[in-house]
């Protein structure tokens, strides 16, 4: 959650230093871009309270990401998945390596599921179909396909060339009207925000206080395996 955090004050450092004009996201060393949340954390979810806290908690980050004034860029190397899959979906442009993985593969571990905010953010990205698809299957998906179903935007030929790359392009950003590319970034919120109904707490609710979420929560820290029950 640490990390989560520092985000957060990292984006809004950025939203108030009117010298900076991109931003890039990518993970230390060369395994993972981000892995997403530490499982651990969810024991201590105690009800329906820690739960909307901690979606709405996630959603602030996401949101900060998204809204930050200036163009943000994930630059994706390894495992990006769950947590990391939406800071990454949360970026304005996203470039992989080739040893790149991306995916939500909750069906599978958890049992939990994204926000509102966060299939709506998917869909636009890769389409509602595809979202199922993802989802249902529980699978990880290369960088070459994240290219060709529109999750990513570019594949580098080599692990070497991301982060040049990002660079380029933050470079390239950051010459331009900063306030075009503002108001671009904002309007599609809103767009897409309009779309989004109230009260979908419901369905958030009914995964993470399951039977199924705890005891695949309890099944993924002792390596074991959850039999699903559907409740």
């Amino acid at each position: 959650m640490g990390m989560y955090q520092r985000i957060a004050d990292l984006v809004s450092q950025v939203e108030e230093d009117r010298t900076l004009r991109a931003l890039i996201f990518t993970g230390a060393g060369d395994s993972a871009f981000a892995a997403g949340t530490d499982i651990s954390h969810f024991r201590s979810f105690g009800g329906a309270e820690d739960v909307l806290a901690y979606e709405k908690n996630i959603d602030m980050v996401l949101g900060t990401i998204e809204s930050v004034r200036v163009p943000t860029i994930a630059a994706i190397r390894g495992a990006c998945v769950g947590g990391g899959a939406a800071i990454a979906s949360a970026c304005d442009i996203r470039i992989a390596s080739p040893s790149a993985r991306l995916g939500f593969p909750i069906a599978r571990t958890l049992g939990n599921c994204l926000s509102m905010k966060g299939f709506a953010r998917l869909a636009d990205l890769v389409g509602s179909s595809r979202v199922k698809e993802l989802v249902f299957s529980a699978r990880l998906v290369r960088a070459r396909e994240a290219s060709e179903i529109g999750w990513v935007h570019e594949v580098v030929e080599s692990e070497e060339q991301l982060l040049p790359r990002a660079e380029e392009l933050a470079e390239r950003f950051a010459a331009h009207a900063p306030l075009t590319l503002e108001a671009t970034k904002k309007s599609l919120i809103r767009l897409r925000d309009s779309r989004i109904p109230e009260g979908s707490e419901d369905l958030v609710l009914m995964c993470y206080l399951s039977e199924d979420f705890r005891g695949a929560v309890d099944a993924f820290l002792s390596k074991g395996k959850w039999e699903w029950r559907g409740r």
